[in-house]
């Protein structure tokens, strides 16, 4: 039997931070506080037994993410890579993009704001859209310098009033240059944005149709052009709700050496694995499953991959809830062992968008709380 060793144990002692008990092969594990402000941090919940090479850090601190408008309910989060072409607009390689799914009133699907959190210095507003476009989780970056999101507006900040919405396209100055709309962008919930240069591959969860889309793109310095789309997976369970907006096919990680995509199911609590991703022409279902868990999983939601090869998936806490575990992020192997799970905040429901950038000794990880629209940043040492 396999023993999968802990990346950093952590002991708790009741207080906001925890008490680094760290493995022999770890040197470092330092956290970095990006925004100033202050809310109450989540404590590390771990096994007693030694896990291999678990990525995930005990969380210490939470910083604002609201911009100037109010907007609130941070979603997607993404990080601008080393190939991004920035031009002379703000953005800098390295720096994090946090979309707000909700306005200052905090109605769902009407936000309008793409924050940049840079590696140094204050928050800034990079994009300000048209007013109730509710920005969502789906949030990528192509190194021509476009950043994309998909936007998924209500008209009252219900379920019973959404539109499909669309893929927007922001050059790097923060100026919308295209808007995307096809029959295979529903409600697009996330996405996983594959860069090859001159073309692009997108992955998309609808949340109105509980589908997940492949949208195959050019791109040129003037943009991106729809070359093909196509479902590839169907059947997960979809349905509007009052707290989470949806219930629907969320989180997206694609691992392009496999041609696998890995699917989060909230209404399912389970997260898919999709076969021959990229080239399938035909609608594979759901999948299989490779993790389904009830004793850790309460609405799984976002998805990100880890360095260490296991991927950590978010909990909407509306599905299967347990209040003795609130707001998680769960981290798992890719044969569905559980490993570890931190929680982000005391209260349920906060655990959403989450994204890894990796140098060459180092990862950064970076999650929303949505409860108090605030951005967790840690930057881990690694071998």
């Amino acid at each position: 039997m396999r023993i999968h060793k802990s990346f950093a144990q952590f002991e708790t002692d009741g207080s906001t931070l925890c008490r680094p008990q760290v493995a022999r092969w770890l040197r470092t594990v330092t956290a970095i506080v990006l925004l100033a402000g202050a809310a109450g941090t989540g404590l590390a919940q771990h096994r007693d037994r030694d896990d291999d090479a678990a990525f995930l850090p005990s969380p210490v601190r939470s910083v604002s993410t609201v911009p100037g408008n109010g907007d609130v309910n941070p979603y997607g989060v993404a990080f601008v890579p080393h190939n991004f072409l920035t031009g002379s607009g703000p953005l800098k390689h390295g720096d994090i993009l946090v979309s707000n799914f909700n306005n200052s009133a905090n109605l769902q699907g009407t936000g309008t704001t793409i924050v940049r959190v840079p590696a140094a210095g204050s928050p800034s507003v990079f994009f300000h859209g048209k007013v109730g476009i509710g920005l969502s989780t789906a949030l990528g970056t192509l190194q021509y310098g476009f950043v994309v999101v998909g936007n998924s507006p209500s008209v009252d900040g219900t379920a019973a009033t959404a539109g499909p919405g669309s893929l927007l396209v922001i050059n790097n100055h923060g100026k919308l240059i295209q808007t995307i709309t096809s029959a295979w962008i529903q409600g697009p919930w996330d996405m996983a944005l594959v860069d090859r240069g001159d073309r692009a591959i997108a992955f998309v969860t609808n949340a109105l149709t509980g589908t997940v889309s492949r949208l195959d793109f050019s791109v040129s310095s003037s943009g991106l052009k729809l070359l093909s789309a196509t479902t590839i997976a169907s059947g997960y369970v979809h349905r509007g709700d009052p707290v989470t907006f949806f219930v629907a096919p969320t989180g997206l990680v694609y691992d392009e050496r496999r041609d696998v995509l890995f699917v989060a199911s909230t209404g399912d609590n389970a997260v898919y694995e999709v076969r021959h991703a990229r080239e399938t022409q035909s609608d594979n279902g759901q999948g299989f499953i490779i993790y389904a868990d009830n004793t850790h999983l309460h609405g799984a939601l976002g998805l990100a991959a880890a360095p260490n090869g296991h991927l950590l998936v978010t909990n909407n806490d509306g599905i299967n809830p347990d209040p003795n575990q609130p707001s998680e992020i769960v981290e798992f192997t890719r044969d569905g062992e559980f490993v570890k799970q931190i929680s982000v905040d005391p209260a349920q429901g906060g655990s959403f968008g989450l994204a890894v950038r990796t140098t060459d000794d180092k990862a950064i990880f970076a999650a929303v709380d949505d409860n108090t629209s605030t951005l967790l940043i840690w930057t881990l040492n690694i071998d």
